[in-house]
């Protein structure tokens, strides 16, 4: 490791000279921080010397003016200034000079410190610093030298934060997430979290697109629940905020602090929000070690109400394994959903979008069409029958799998609307093995009751999967709800093409024309598959 600065002035004993390096070319102490003084001891009390910057923030290429200077009016004979990445302990950036007591120094690479030219005394120097491509946050960082014995190392400024989040140092000062996978966070479809640890807590970024929030969590196992979690969030009037806080399942976080992370910088620009911050605790607000740094690290967007209340996310991205967020490597996103949820989500779309729906239509409209008898019963009642309990069987098997997978049916509409079809869909053939005679005065009754509950079931099954859509669907346009969008109105179509029909032959006092039933029942079956397909085909791919 690279340490950021050191100072070598060597006074001689009992002389008012600097021995050994008065000339201040000590790029030999980049590493040590000490000066070579034999046995010397830096002071352990307050320096009474400090670092000022002229600015707080940087973009790439804007450049900072950096001033030490004494406090108390004691003058130094010696020093040695570097710029240092907050977490990494990385020399950054370059320095000129203007000040005729300073000097170039090379440690990294050329011009990357400044040090004294002479040991005349002095109570204030300055140095001008260009920020790098790339860099986070820094602190400047001097050894001074005030005489042979006495000296203070790690003198320190406040950090400077950078404007721009970038991914260049991704890998080497620190770790990152990023979905799609090493997306830069200049791009405005990517979403992105690196960290970077300090001596008492962690130096953090954010970036996505979103409407209201983006948020980190970190969690000990591919769950939410149980999670430490920091949001970045902004109200209906551009404010943002940094909130700390923690959750116990699928449900909001519990916040825990605003605005407590040092050095926050946060911009909402285009639609990408960004926050980068210090975070100066470590992570666990959980039952867990609090030195522990091994998570499945979680990076979630979504919208926020008016005062910047978090709502349900939209957007998951999960690490593809538990990492160490205090070591320097990239991590992509999990490759895909859990294999439960891609079964339930599967399982639902051909319940709802096939044998419900196919056997919805054939009660409704396929008497003539399908009347003869078969095994004691007419063709459309068999079909109807066989359909709806594999409609039914099919979301039963769907909801416990994902029940028993999330261990409850918490956070939001979607499990809720879930539970209700679960509920209706099972108590609808049960219905239906009570019915009435059909030559019954009261068969009227159990016609409506059981044609209302399919329509609800219907309107609620197909709600519940724009939902569940929405929750899955990783790409930028959104194209898995659409595709729902249109098979919805092909839906529709259909019914009122074949109400129509129905209608027509009433009218004429005959029965409707068969032929127009059958033909328009397998262009639907067959327009059903292909829509089907293709939502298949995206929950494959999420």
């Amino acid at each position: 490791m690279l340490h950021f600065l050191t100072l070598l002035i060597c006074l001689a004993g009992g002389l008012d000279t600097v021995f050994g390096y008065s000339n201040g070319q000590i790029s030999v102490a980049c590493d040590s921080m000490l000066p070579s003084h034999s046995n010397g001891v830096p002071q352990s009390s307050v320096s009474p010397y400090n670092i000022t910057v002229s600015n707080k923030t940087f973009s790439p290429g804007d450049v900072i003016t950096v001033t030490i200077q004494s406090v108390s009016g004691a003058a130094f004979k010696g020093f040695l200034l570097q710029a240092q990445s907050v977490g990494g302990n990385w020399i950054t950036g370059t320095f000129s000079t203007t000040d005729s007591n300073t000097q170039l120094l090379t440690c990294t690479q050329p011009n990357s410190a400044v040090s004294h030219t002479s040991n005349s005394q002095k109570t204030k120097i300055t140095a001008s610093w260009t920020a790098p491509q790339g860099a986070g946050p820094v602190v400047f960082i001097a050894t001074v030298v005030q005489s042979f014995s006495v000296f203070w190392t790690g003198v320190q400024s406040d950090v400077v934060q950078a404007l721009q989040i970038s991914d260049t140092t991704c890998g080497s000062q620190k770790f990152c997430l990023t979905d799609p996978t090493n997306c830069s966070p200049t791009d405005s479809t990517c979403n992105f979290m690196s960290s970077a640890p300090t001596s008492n807590g962690f130096v953090f970024e954010m970036s996505g697109p979103t409407v209201g929030y983006v948020a980190i969590g970190f969690s000990d196992d591919a769950k939410m629940g149980n999670d430490d979690v920091f949001i970045c969030t902004k109200n209906s009037s551009g404010y943002i905020l940094v909130q700390r806080g923690y959750n116990t399942g699928t449900v909001a976080p519990t916040i825990r602090s605003n605005n407590t992370a040092g050095s926050i910088v946060s911009s909402y620009k285009n639609g990408v929000l960004q926050c980068s911050f210090i975070s100066q605790t470590v992570i666990s607000t959980q039952q867990r070690s609090s030195g522990n740094t091994n998570f499945f690290v979680f990076l979630v967007n979504g919208p926020s109400g008016a005062d910047g209340t978090i709502n349900q996310h939209t957007k998951t991205t999960i690490s593809n394994g538990q990492v160490d967020i205090s070591s320097y490597v990239k991590s992509g996103a999990q490759s895909g959903l859990d294999p439960v949820v891609r079964a339930h989500g599967s399982l639902m779309l051909i319940a709802w979008m096939t044998t419900g729906s196919i056997g919805m239509i054939m009660a409704r409209y396929m008497k003539s069409a399908a009347g003869k008898p078969f095994l004691g019963k007419a063709i459309w009642f068999q079909g109807h029958f066989f359909l709806m309990i594999l409609t039914v069987v099919l979301t039963i098997i769907a909801f416990i799998m994902v029940f028993v997978y999330a261990g409850d049916w918490s956070g939001g509409a979607h499990p809720v609307l879930g539970v209700i079809v679960m509920i209706l869909s099972f108590f609808q053939p049960i219905f239906a093995f009570f019915r009435p005679d059909p030559k019954s005065e009261r068969r009227f009754i159990f016609n409506w009751g059981h044609s209302i509950n399919a329509l609800v079931i219907k309107i609620l099954a197909v709600a519940a999967i724009f939902l569940g859509l929405e929750l899955v669907d990783r790409s930028s346009n959104l194209w898995m709800p659409k595709v729902m969008g249109g098979f919805f109105a092909w839906e529709v179509l259909f019914y009122i093409i074949l109400e129509a029909n129905m209608r027509l032959g009433m009218r004429a006092n005959q029965e409707h024309k068969a032929p127009v039933e059958k033909v328009a029942l397998n262009i639907f079956i067959c327009g059903n598959l292909a829509f089907l397909i293709a939502l298949l085909v995206g929950i494959g791919q999420s």
